[in-house]
């Protein structure tokens, strides 16, 4: 209890989460406190339940079956309740020393009772408890060498009827169904446990085409049935390693599977087989993937497995081919195989591919930036200086952006030819501008690119004779104001005037802004007087925004 703090809680939770936990204090019902965790419900968009594990070595310990907390993250629930453990500090050693002893008694107690004792208990139990029933009956099926009865079990567990309405699994429903799974798994585990990891193999395999089955007809929002399907394939993983199945068959197996629907829930990797597969095995395996990708060289999931098997066995040339055989239009798949060549110590074919994804490409303005990336820094690693110009020449023409603007103007000045590069890059930023129709978004790339390099009267001429859009033209008024204040006056008071007209803190945060701008610019002309003329007549007609006057004031406006 002592590493339960409120700065350790917004550590963990961050500033954000949080801070929403403060809402949920209320909701926080059903505390019980154990010796060493608390549990709770916390009433939120449903009912969650959370737990704290206190004094564990690694740190504090939390659970909350909220979708968020699902994923790890400890969630403004758990917030809720470690913020009401701080509040009861004082209680709660009293409250664990309680529920110590009571365990204690609880075990004391249990272990008086005779055979029949014990065994009316659990039958008790059984009677009141579906879920307790269900996880015996899976064990004793199991303890007697019944498959049929465990297979049976298994199935019961993993149909969907129960929890569906009309064919489909709610949300709502879908936890408990994810629940039950989980027990099917356990059961599947606990064969191969008890020396029947054969009988775990059949039966992990027919799990994975059910649950494959009923993803479908399931809201998974959570992710349960997905941490269901790998531990599944774990399941199986495991029952493989101890019966050591015939090599042949299970590279079939394998095959067929993450070329099939099933694999989407389970994600297995045939490469985790290896020691299972064996020499005799593995070569199986890449001849029947090998076929599978000639039959269809574009299906995703055979390309992937051709990917795996090629960069785990180091066969490059087989790895290009894979990647050749379906070429984007982009350039994307070039620049994979050109990284790949790369990697393999093989950078003149790298190059050459690279290259090969500029020319192929259909569309220059719509090639992989990334390839031309690429490609621009290889030109310039082996001193082709002029060949990483063109091509960021010729990216520009294609795609006329403040962005290529910038990345022609790093590979000109390395070159040392930027002056005339500039001028050919500018003369085409200007005929865009004046062929620009009035009422775009955005303003001329030129006022950008003139801006980028703080050519201000360059930038106030060609804004003049273009037009800009407002950020431009703030932007313009901020560089100009130093020598140009008057210049730069008008614009702030004209962006201001539209902003008194609006309300919320949003707009008078950027009105203050301008004031602060239209202050500095009468400062520099020697016209304060006419500021404060300005700002007192502003004041006037904008005093019942209180916020505003608020920010005002804080300024010195």
């Amino acid at each position: 209890m002592d590493g339960l703090t409120e700065a350790k809680l917004r550590a963990l939770a961050g500033a954000r989460s949080f801070d929403r936990g403060l809402g949920y204090l209320d909701a926080v019902t059903g505390v019980e406190v154990g010796d060493a965790w608390v549990t709770a419900t916390v009433h939120g968009t449903q009912r969650y339940k959370v737990e704290l594990a206190l004094d564990e070595p690694g740190g504090l310990v939390s659970e909350c079956d909220c979708p968020y907390g699902l994923e790890g993250n400890f969630c403004k629930h758990l917030v809720a309740l470690g913020l009401t453990l701080l509040a009861r500090r004082e209680s709660l050693p009293r409250q664990r020393r309680a529920a110590q002893n009571r365990a204690q008694d609880l075990d004391a107690w249990l272990s008086g009772l005779s055979g029949e004792e014990l065994l009316a208990l659990v039958r008790d139990q059984v009677a009141e408890d579906r879920q307790l029933r269900r996880r015996l009956e899976l064990r004793a099926a199991s303890a007697r060498g019944d498959l049929a009865g465990v297979r049976a079990r298994v199935r019961e567990l993993l149909d969907i009827g129960p929890f569906a309405q009309y064919g489909y699994v709610e949300y709502a429903d879908a936890r408990a169904y994810s629940d039950q799974a989980g027990q099917a798994v356990s059961a599947i585990t606990a064969l191969t446990a008890s020396g029947r990891a054969d009988d775990a193999i059949a039966l992990a395999r027919e799990a994975m085409q059910l649950l494959a089955e009923a993803v479908e007809s399931i809201d998974d929002s959570d992710g349960g049935l997905g941490q269901a399907g790998a531990a599944l394939a774990d399941a199986h993983h495991e029952a493989c390693r101890a019966a050591r199945p015939d090599p042949e068959e299970l590279a079939r197996w394998l095959v067929g599977h993450v070329l099939g629907d099933a694999d989407d829930l389970t994600d297995i990797d045939p490469l985790d087989y290896e020691d299972v597969l064996g020499d005799r095995g593995m070569t199986v395996l890449r001849e029947l993937a090998v076929g599978a990708w000639r039959r269809n060289r574009t299906g995703w999931a055979e390309k992937y497995l051709m990917e795996r098997l090629a960069k785990a066995g180091g066969a490059v040339d087989t790895l290009v081919a894979v990647h050749a055989a379906d070429l984007a239009p982009d350039g994307r798949t070039h620049l994979v195989i050109a990284r790949e060549l790369d990697l393999a110590g093989r950078p003149g074919q790298a190059l050459e591919w690279a290259e090969r994804g500029i020319r192929d490409a259909r569309d220059l303005a719509a090639v992989d930036i990334a390839l031309v990336d690429h490609l621009s820094d290889r030109y310039t690693r082996v001193g082709r200086l002029p060949d990483a110009v063109a091509l960021r020449r010729h990216h520009f023409g294609a795609r006329r952006t403040l962005l290529t603007y910038r990345q022609l103007r790093a590979a000109a000045l390395a070159a040392d030819c930027w002056q005339d590069e500039r001028e050919r890059a500018l003369a085409l930023l200007r005929a865009d501008a004046e062929q620009r129709q009035e009422g775009w978004g955005s303003g001329p790339v030129l006022i950008d690119a003139l801006l980028d390099e703080k050519d201000v009267d360059a930038a106030w001429r060609a804004a003049t004779e273009t037009g800009a859009d407002e950020q431009q033209w703030l932007t313009l008024a901020d560089q100009a104001r130093g020598h140009r204040p008057a210049d730069a006056l008008g614009i702030y008071l004209r962006l201001a005037e539209p902003l008194t007209r609006q309300t919320g803190n949003t707009a008078y945060e950027q009105l203050v802004s301008l004031l602060l701008s239209i202050r500095d610019c009468h400062r520099r002309r020697g016209t304060l007087d006419e500021f404060t003329t300005y700002i007192t007549a502003l004041r006037t007609a904008q005093r019942r925004k209180r916020n505003l006057m608020r920010l005002m004031d804080q300024h010195g406006l």
